[in-house]
């Protein structure tokens, strides 16, 4: 039987395999489960070169193009005897209609993931041990975005979902394609699925769905009396910028406030750990 709780943590996929034979074992995955939220960020080999790109407006159609080609999204999982619902609210590729539903189980030490709605079969091994994870559930302050962040050991990630909802009915190659200008297609993409690690006094992001973003840091500030939480970014046109959001929930296993899994230097592996399984 597999329960909500036994995924907290890390997670890397190693290989998605589907019934006409096709496999992907090359394609980036970084799902980490918190006691709440999840967040998850795939990212398909053969990036282009990005040196000189810093922000939206500097992003071209090439690299626009393979942008297309990822994944991300978060949100809320549901586990009822081995069944996992993954509720999305957000995602980064246009809303498909069908329902992220797989029957879960371990096998020494692997996770197996079925899918139910569309057949597939995922592994997935668990990156970090560790029974210390929370989630924040956030909504923008001045705008109508939702986000989070989700956090186990020194990993993160931290997501912001688009102001309006991308339109259905065609894939984001399609969107590109119809955008009337470059601007307009480089809008598509004005969200965000980031994967880091923190410590050395930053949330430093190492992986994430907007190429110039890695290796910047999300440095966020608690204002607990106003329940705000502030995040280093860049504007579309590169003007380092402070994100203003407002805290809609958090949580966390054992009893540390959300401000000390806020200091860098905290590392809540160093008082919970648990077993490989």
């Amino acid at each position: 039987m597999v329960r909500l709780r036994d995924l907290y943590g890390l997670w890397r996929r190693s290989m998605i395999a589907w019934p006409d034979g096709r496999r992907d074992i090359a394609t980036e995955v970084y799902w980490l489960q918190g006691p709440r939220q999840y967040a998850d960020l795939r990212i398909p080999p053969g990036r282009p070169a990005h040196h000189g790109m810093a922000c939206l407006r500097d992003l071209d159609r090439t690299m626009l193009d393979f942008m297309a080609r990822q994944e991300g999204f978060f949100g809320a999982l549901d586990v009822v005897q081995s069944f996992g619902a993954w509720h999305r609210a957000f995602d980064y590729q246009p809303d498909s209609g069908v329902p992220d539903r797989g029957a879960l189980s371990f096998d020494r030490g692997m996770l197996i993931e079925r899918g139910i709605a569309l057949p597939y079969v995922e592994h997935w091994r668990r990156e970090s041990v560790t029974d210390a994870v929370m989630s924040v559930r956030l909504r923008g302050a001045a705008s109508p975005c939702t986000g989070c962040i989700v956090a186990a050991g020194d990993a993160f990630i931290y997501a912001r979902g688009r102001a309006a909802a991308l339109p259905g009915g065609a894939s984001l190659a399609q969107l590109i394609a119809q955008s009337p200008t470059l601007e307009a297609a480089q809008d598509l993409f004005d969200c965000e699925v980031s994967f880091g690690h923190r410590g050395g006094a930053a949330w430093r992001i190492a992986r994430s769905s907007l190429c110039f973003r890695e290796g910047a840091s999300l440095a966020p500030v608690l204002d607990e009396r106003a329940s705000m939480l502030r995040v280093d970014d860049v504007s579309p046109c590169g003007a380092a910028v402070r994100r203003q959001w407002q805290i809609d929930d958090f949580a966390c296993t054992g009893a540390t406030p959300l401000r000390r899994w806020l200091d860098p230097e905290f590392h809540p592996n160093s008082i919970a750990q648990v077993s490989a399984r």
